[in-house]
């Protein structure tokens, strides 16, 4: 799927203003659902869990924080 430059500023926007809180809350959830683990296990969980949001949505956030390549100069 090819996004524009515009588009992909947009879609990283949604991302992380309505489905990154979301995803904490569900994994926060989760976490309290299943019974009290070790602290490391515990940290170790919720270090994937943190990283683990990012990978689908890597090719929305790819050259967004650099300069348009469509603007005309």
């Amino acid at each position: 799927m090819v996004l524009s430059y515009k588009a992909r500023r947009r879609w990283s926007l949604v991302i992380l203003l309505i489905w990154l809180p979301l995803y904490i809350m569900v994994a926060v959830t989760i976490m309290n659902l299943i019974p009290r683990q070790h602290l490391l296990i515990e940290f170790v969980i919720y270090l994937v869990l943190g990283v683990a949001w990012a990978f689908p949505f890597k090719f929305v956030f790819k050259g967004v924080g650099k300069a348009d390549p469509d603007a005309d100069e």
